[in-house]
């Protein structure tokens, strides 16, 4: 309950409203059938138009108030708990925004798509049914027993008796609840996560024939969640008939006492018309209340796992020291870098120093899981140093503001994730404020935009979702026009060469080094002739460096480096060099 008050706090005028509309509501209620109760028993009895006619226009007017207050009610309720699940799925966005790759890994995306659909969802569905009772049962409850108890003691007895029996069988409805609605919705994580991987992964799973065990393994995840479900639903729908039939028994006793009670001469008959409105009433409410506490476990569950990502905080701490000033000369220096990941033992990086300078290309080589994309993403900060430290323009990033530093870096990962949208919007993504002209240049520097203009739509030809409509040497292409619009100090291309032929790639290095006079450039390549020519070439081996200088120096000192190329280059290629 704490999640949905800090929510609620938000919206206090509207909650006054809400409670009241439902003193009008219950107003009308309980107003109605007291002067019902009246104009039998005085205006009947008596034969007393005048004071039937007052007490008929005083009902109408209580009508009046009663459906205005309905609709307030309503609207206050709707307003309230739409606005509620705006507000946490809006702060559960801007909290995983903030999050490093390990909290990602800790939670999982498909559970976090969860928790910001279905388990907002939850809590509005909750909401919407609480605002209206909260605050109506217990006033309909305490009045309708007062009133009842005014009107008749004996028959008050026989629903106070049978109300403790109806609390009893909430509590252990909801004990009982609580658990199943938690393997609910851990099952639709499950879901989520199953059906998120065969759409992403959907060609290769035709690839390899594997349709029917993607749907055999939905199918069981699928078979668990409904057994989940029809465990919870038929336990709350047994509950309904059977607290009705407590319900029916009670008013089938009153009946019987209340027609001793009149053949007495101790009970007019209008009384007992208004204390059976009393009592369906307070039935009524008691009932509503109790699904208020059926439904709470549910939404219980929802609101523990919405506030835990609330409450996680992402390792990478954002602390900047402003007294600490960045050098005129652009720079970055690793000064002994040791890298472990955070649910890893093993160091990934182990004492990785070098230095690269304005104007300067330096490439990263080495096998795979030799650590070169770990060791390029510790520089935007995704991850941070275990130990050592890296130094941006002379400033250690750790204490650099993390949105200052990024947004001095091109950024150009491994693998090309463009967004739905048009292409000039997926290249504007890298600046906002880019204008139609560098739009084209970056795409004409990235050997973009030839293929763009083939296209129907060219610049506003749209990408669809998951980028399918393009290759993924296009993709590539697109996502380096995305970081050459920005305009940065550093650009970091992670293995973005790989998907382009040596044709192309060879026009797009040649464009690059003409266009990066000032700038830094760092490369992470699988190939040797993408970074023959950089100024410095780090050769990465199990996390550590085992050679570093120029290709021709790499050739002849660094037994890594001359393994690579030999895989890869002629025996005259290498002669040569």
């Amino acid at each position: 309950m704490k999640l949905i008050l800090e929510y609620l706090k938000r919206y206090k005028l509207w909650f006054v409203l809400n409670v009241i509309s439902v003193f009008g509501f219950a107003l009308v209620e309980l107003g109605i059938p007291t002067i019902i109760a009246y104009m039998i028993d005085q205006g009947v009895m008596n034969e007393d138009r005048g004071f039937l006619m007052k007490m008929g226009a005083l009902t109408a007017v209580i009508s009046l108030v009663g459906v205005c207050g309905t609709i307030l009610l309503g609207y206050c309720c709707a307003r309230i708990s739409t606005g509620v699940a705006h507000d946490i799925r809006q702060d559960v966005f801007r909290k995983v925004q903030t999050f490093s790759h390990s909290e990602m890994n800790e939670i999982g995306v498909a559970s976090l798509i969860t928790r910001t659909n279905n388990d907002a969802f939850q809590i509005m569905m909750f909401m919407n049914v609480i605002l209206r009772t909260a605050v109506l049962t217990p006033v309909m409850i305490v009045v309708s027993f007062m009133l009842t108890v005014r009107t008749s003691l004996n028959l008050s007895l026989i629903i106070i008796s049978t109300i403790p029996l109806i609390i009893i069988g909430v509590i252990i409805v909801g004990k009982i609840s609580s658990p199943i609605s938690e393997r609910q919705q851990s099952s639709l994580d499950s879901i989520n996560r199953i059906f998120r991987e065969n759409l992403t992964g959907i060609r290769v799973i035709r690839s390899f024939n594997n349709d029917e065990y993607e749907s055999g393994r939905f199918d069981e995840e699928n078979v668990n969640f409904m057994k989940q479900s029809k465990k919870l639903f038929k336990l709350m729908s047994s509950t309904d008939p059977i607290f009705f039939w407590m319900m029916n028994m009670a008013i089938i006793a009153i009946y019987v006492v209340a027609s001793f009670m009149i053949d007495a001469g101790t009970l007019p008959v209008g009384k007992l018309i208004a204390f059976m409105d009393y009592v369906f009433h307070a039935m009524f409410s008691v009932l509503l209340f109790c699904l208020v506490f059926m439904m709470y476990p549910r939404a219980n569950v929802s609101a523990k796992r919405i506030r835990k990502v609330l409450k996680t905080e992402s390792i990478i701490e954002n602390h900047p020291d402003h007294t600490k000033k960045e050098t005129e000369k652009k720079s970055i220096v690793f000064d002994d870098v040791t890298f472990a990941y955070p649910d890893g033992e093993e160091a990934v990086l182990q004492h990785i120093s070098f230095e690269a300078g304005s104007g300067e290309t330096v490439a990263f080589i080495g096998s795979t899981g030799s650590g070169k994309s770990t060791l390029i993403k510790l520089i935007p900060r995704f991850y941070d140093v275990s130990a050592g430290r890296i130094l941006v323009n002379g400033v250690d990033v750790r204490d650099m503001d993390i949105y200052h530093l990024r947004d001095r870096i091109g950024f150009v990962s491994q693998k090309a994730n463009l967004f739905s949208g048009t292409i000039e919007e997926n290249i504007r993504f890298g600046n906002r404020e880019a204008t139609m002209e560098e739009v084209v240049h970056a795409a004409k520097v990235a050997q973009a935009y030839d293929f763009i203009m083939e296209k129907p739509g060219q610049f506003q030809e749209r990408i669809v979702e998951g980028a399918g409509n393009v290759s993924g040497g296009q993709k590539q292409r697109l996502s380096i026009a995305r970081a050459l619009v920005r305009h940065a100090d550093i650009y970091i291309y992670d293995d973005s060469f790989s998907a382009l032929d040596f044709r192309t790639d060879a026009k797009l290095r040649k464009e690059l080094k003409k266009e990066m006079t000032d700038e830094i450039v760092l490369i992470v390549a699988q190939r040797v002739s993408t970074i023959m020519d950089a100024d410095q070439i780090i050769v990465l081996d199990e996390g550590k460096v085992v050679g570093k200088g120029t290709h021709k120096e790499l050739l002849k000192t660094c037994g890594v480096y001359h393994e690579i190329a030999a895989s890869q280059l002629s025996e005259e290629e290498l002669a040569y060099e």
